[in-house]
């Protein structure tokens, strides 16, 4: 719709110049003092690119599974892994290491903080235990774990909702009628 196109006051005059709608009360005030209109940004704005996000590409290529059980915090002020992954490889590249080497010890440390986590986690579990407590939640939960955990609730309650009981037993009835009405009929 190239006759849409420009600024309110621009579309507002192609309105009421076709006739399409009466002039507004605020046109003529709005064409005396036109709004400040501000320059475009040039073609395409381009992307933010920063110097581990070539590091960061390469950490997911190796664990793909990291976006699901590692996932961003986003009100959380820990770096996700593949960003610390990427400035631990700039940090030892800098020092003099080659990159092939520098991945593979932030490989490696990657690996050894989930290990520490997972035993950290399993201790904290022992403990709750020999105490006779609930153990506590997992402080360090995969995002699909954190999504199966809420959507739980809404699992359990298909059973005992008496809305939900009362479709799911309309739905059997209504199944059940037109078993009835092919054995009548004797259409299969």
């Amino acid at each position: 719709m190239s006759f849409m196109r420009g600024d309110l006051l621009t579309r507002t005059r192609k309105l009421v110049k076709g006739l399409a709608k009466s002039e507004p009360v605020w046109l003529k005030a709005m064409e005396q003092a036109p709004p400040v209109s501000f320059p475009r940004a040039e073609n395409k704005i381009k992307p933010i690119s920063l110097p581990e996000d070539v590091y960061i590409k390469k950490f997911f290529q190796k664990h793909p599974d990291s976006k699901h059980e590692d996932a961003i915090k986003i009100s959380g002020f820990d770096p996700p892994p593949a960003r610390m992954f990427g400035w631990r490889v700039l940090e030892l590249k800098e020092q003099g290491v080659s990159e092939e080497a520098a991945m593979a010890v932030a490989d490696m440390e990657y690996w050894a903080e989930r290990k520490a986590k997972k035993k950290a986690y399993v201790r904290l579990k022992q403990i709750a235990r020999l105490q006779g407590k609930k153990p506590p939640p997992n402080p360090y939960p995969s995002a699909i774990k954190e999504i199966q955990a809420e959507e739980r609730k809404f699992v359990r309650d298909r059973f005992y909702d008496p809305k939900i009981l009362k479709i799911v037993q309309k739905m059997k009835e209504e199944k059940a009628a037109e078993i009835q009405d092919r054995m009548r009929g004797g259409s299969w």
